[in-house]
């Protein structure tokens, strides 16, 4: 009736205590589970959370047991729509490898199987007090026949013993693609199943993936003196990231899981225009094609090869995945462009999935109409959507409160621009935020807590063993380089949304102008609609004010070690450069910008945070970049680049995207007022859209490229576009 969109909408159905002895308490759980799937059914758009830890209360001082039951409890409502969690993701058993008695016992409780399930678990549960599993190795594999040691090693990515194994199989077996197809494929079919499932973490799915290659290219040289037999792939799927855009973790990541599961994948790298990506269909006779993109515009070229490939006739099917694409966007935006299969894969584990349904004769047709059906009820409920707007006038009149009198606003140490070239490694260490590292992983958990998990820590403590391995290497051999130009300029915020930058302290000339979006969604009731320039003061003020703006990276150098794991069949470390490459740019940022508010700017000299006080943003100031919910637009990265001179000083290049080149890189402005927060713009209206293709004197079309996720959300529709 009010025209809330149902995908903003989160229930929560309660989740209570099970086992506490009551029988009106019998059913809490399996009630749960219904209702997540009857609202799902209702209701497809909306999401669904629980406090899951409620489920196990009676069961308190057991932690065994209540991580089971969780574990359990959360398997069971996830496939039955549940979207959300209330949980200690750091302390979660993976469902496998819970106690096949434990977990059966457990399912009777959820479930409500049995009268007797509560004593049944009492009585198990005994045995699991006090309980702790701890780390040995076992090489009691190795005395198995060696197909099965192979199938062994792939499983648990142990590289030590699979050349010799490998050999002594082809010895067996005859011929090395009878290796190939047998141990080799039964193992990685073993990995596929485990990880499509949740069984298994996407970290040693890649580590499976380096004792595969591994293997492989010690038989490739034995295939010269064979038969000449080649094994036939699942499918050989053409990946690429798209013109403009640079980013590509996520993209390998979902390669190796490919590669793991019999599919020839030819990748392409970054930044690949449209034809190359068609050409190279036609030249390897693809089964699929894959795109991703991590910035707003890959979006609108996904758009764009959809309709080249109708246009040159192309009938395989399309898929779409990376940060910023989503279910909504494939649905409205690129599905309608192409009229074979298009399908949104959210993550790597997904892939195969997805891959084997479009390659299979039998299942194809029916997925495929299931998804476009879904599809098209995104499209219909995209133009039932209504959202309360305010016109921009009345946004600007409802502006963040500032009161400017009395405020003395800080003034830098220097202006212009300052460089730190070659900036050491080892000081970025201690500002690491390990938390999107393990995210990068697929390994969701707080951060250390997630190192001492009962059941997962093992495999997070491993990873980050690894990782502060290469950490060492790249420390040690400066395997990396960390630059930085950050400046500081007179500015008075203008015409309510811009910010006006000065060429010196006379203010008598402005150098440049900064563009910003103001929020125009919701009645302002609850919140005024912000803009960043309220945190600058005006220029009628009277107050000399200042705004600032940084370019890092620590990415200089990654992409070729990367490629050097890369050559070794090392796809693991290669993973493991870039993501620690995007970690050290991160930490760069919190350097520099501590650095700033302590010195540069030094509004804030005597500041004492440690590193979790860093992560959890409790300092004065803030940094938005432009591409992101404060700053959406990215075109205005270029006058960012122009002011700090990023490229010529410190190797940091602008694709025509906007995408920073090298991908490991962070850039964005400095504000200093006391009273500066991040915020999302979010959806604007028409009338905001003309006054900010006015203000930087663009169309309408050349105002939108910069942040088409936005633009294509604008509920008007107007002749100019």
């Amino acid at each position: 009736e009010i025209g809330f969109p149902p995908q903003d909408i989160i229930f929560d159905p309660n989740v209570f205590a099970i086992g506490t002895g009551i029988e009106e308490h019998s059913r809490y759980a399996i009630d749960f589970i219904e209702a997540a799937r009857e609202l799902k059914k209702r209701f497809p758009l909306v999401h669904i959370s629980g406090g899951i830890s409620n489920l196990s209360f009676s069961f308190r001082g057991n932690d065994p047991v209540r991580e089971a039951m969780h574990s359990v409890f959360l398997y069971h409502a996830v496939q039955a729509g549940m979207d959300m969690g209330i949980v200690n993701a750091g302390q979660l058993a993976v469902y496998e490898e819970i106690n096949p008695e434990l977990r059966s016992r457990v399912e009777d409780l959820i479930f409500n199987k049995r009268e007797d399930a509560t004593d049944r678990l009492l009585e198990f549960a005994e045995g699991f007090v006090g309980k702790k599993q701890s780390r040995v190795e076992d090489l009691s594999w190795r005395e198995q026949p060696v197909t099965e040691r192979i199938s062994h090693a792939l499983v648990r990515g142990i590289t030590e013993y699979i050349e010799e194994d490998a050999e002594t199989a082809r010895v067996e077996l005859g011929h090395p693609l009878k290796v190939i197809e047998g141990p080799l494929m039964d193992g990685m079919n073993v990995v596929g199943d485990l990880f499509g499932s949740g069984k298994m973490f996407l970290p040693q799915v890649v580590k499976s993936a380096r004792v595969m290659k591994k293997a492989v290219a010690y038989l490739e040289p034995f295939f010269e003196s064979a038969d000449g037999a080649k094994r036939e792939a699942n499918g050989k799927v053409i990946m690429a990231t798209v013109k403009g855009d640079v980013h590509d973790i996520g993209k390998n990541i979902v390669g190796v899981v490919l590669q793991c599961n019999n599919y020839e994948v030819i990748d392409l790298g970054v930044m690949v225009p449209c034809a190359r990506i068609l050409e190279e269909a036609k030249t390897h006779g693809a089964d699929i094609i894959g795109l991703s993109g991590l910035i707003t515009p890959s979006l609108d070229e996904m758009v764009y090869v959809a309709a080249e490939m109708k246009r040159e006739g192309f009938d395989i099917p399309l898929l779409i995945g990376g940060a910023t694409t989503s279910k909504i966007h494939t649905a409205v935006k690129i599905e309608p462009e192409y009229e074979h299969p298009v399908v949104y894969v959210p993550d790597a584990s997904r892939v195969v999935g997805v891959a084997s349904n479009l390659l299979s004769k039998e299942r194809k047709p029916a997925y495929v109409q299931e998804i476009r059906e879904e599809y098209q009820r995104y499209r219909e409920r995209r133009k039932e959507g209504k959202r309360i707007m305010v016109d921009l006038e009345a946004a600007r009149e409802n502006k963040v409160p500032i009161d400017w009198s009395g405020y003395i606003p800080p003034e830098p140490r220097f202006t212009g621009t300052k460089v730190l070239k070659n900036v050491p490694l080892k000081e970025l260490v201690p500002f690491i935020d390990w938390g999107p590292f393990f995210a990068g992983w697929d390994l969701h958990g707080q951060f250390p807590a997630i190192l001492d998990d009962e059941l997962v820590g093992e495999q997070a403590r491993d990873l980050y063993e690894n990782a502060n391995d290469m950490l060492k290497t790249l420390v040690e051999e400066n395997r990396l380089s960390a630059s930085a130009v950050c400046g500081f300029w007179p500015a008075n915020s203008v015409d309510d949304d811009d910010i006006a930058v000065f060429t010196d302290e006379t203010r008598s000339t402005e150098l440049t102008r900064l563009h910003h979006l103001r929020r125009q969604s919701g009645s302002g009731e609850d919140m005024p609609h912000g803009c960043l320039s309220d945190f600058v003061a005006p220029r009628d003020s009277g107050l000399r004010d200042y705004i600032g703006g940084f370019v890092v990276t620590a990415g200089i150098g990654a992409d070729e070690l990367a490629k050097e794991f890369e050559q070794k069949q090392d796809d693991y470390n290669a993973i493991m450069v870039k993501i620690l490459a995007d970690r050290f740019a991160e930490a760069l940022a919190e350097y520099l910008h501590q650095l700033v508010r302590k010195e540069f700017w030094g509004y804030v000299p005597d500041e004492q945070l440690g590193n979790d006080d860093l992560i959890r943003e409790c300092y004065q100031g803030i940094r938005p970049a432009p591409g992101y919910p404060a700053c959406p637009d990215h075109t205005e990265k270029a006058t960012l680049f122009e002011l700090t001179n990023a490229e010529a000083d410190i190797g940091v290049k602008l694709t025509e995207s906007y995408a920073m080149h090298p991908g490991a890189a962070v850039s964005g402005w400095y504000f200093s007022h006391p009273e500066s927060q991040y915020l999302t713009v979010g959806i604007i209206d028409e009338d905001q859209l003309r006054s900010y293709a006015e203000r930087k004197n663009l169309t309408l079309r050349e105002a939108a490229a910069g942040w088409r996720r936005i633009w294509l959300e604008i509920r008007s529709q107007w002749s100019e576009v």
